[in-house]
């Protein structure tokens, strides 16, 4: 009689420790779901992987040509142009002077550009001034992107466009 009263116990107390652990997973928002203050069910929040867009890989390799500053265009034929070969060197012609720097494409199409190594050619005013605007932009461009077929460097200093040479 001893030993089924000791089992009874023993059962019961389990019973009573399933419920209240059971309750209490409820409470803090385990199990199937859990009470809200108001009372109504909540499931809990399920992980949903986000709708991230595909990162792109900038085009090392490629010589571009500017087309536009701030959506004013670049005129003549001697508009600037640059290229970034795969060990980040990026070279080109500011439509005056030549140039040199390092440029690397990070994560999340951001773009970090270092100082840039100039010629000193001697240029008119209103080339000297473009071409002083073309490279402050290109110096502080921040982030990179393919738009159609064109690439746009964005900077705090402007957004530059650039048509692929052939």
């Amino acid at each position: 009689m001893r030993a089924v009263l000791i089992a009874a116990l023993a059962f019961t107390a389990t019973a009573v420790s399933v419920v209240a652990t059971s309750q209490a997973q409820a409470q803090v928002g385990y199990g199937k779901g859990y009470r809200r203050p108001g009372g109504e069910d909540k499931k809990p929040p399920q992980y949903v992987p986000g709708n991230k867009a595909q990162e792109k890989n900038f085009p090392l390799d490629s010589t571009w040509t500017a087309v536009s500053l701030n959506g004013k265009p670049f005129g003549g034929a001697d508009r600037p142009s640059f290229i970034l070969d795969k060990q980040y060197r990026a070279r080109g012609y500011g439509g005056c002077n030549t140039f040199a720097a390092t440029a690397f494409p990070l994560k999340e199409q951001h773009l970090a550009v270092g100082p840039l190594a100039l010629t000193k050619k001697s240029c008119d005013k209103a080339l000297t001034a473009t071409e002083q605007a073309f490279f402050i932009a290109l110096r502080t461009a921040a982030a990179w992107d393919i738009v159609g077929s064109q690439l746009v460097l964005k900077s705090p200093n402007g957004e530059l466009r650039f048509d692929r040479a052939l």
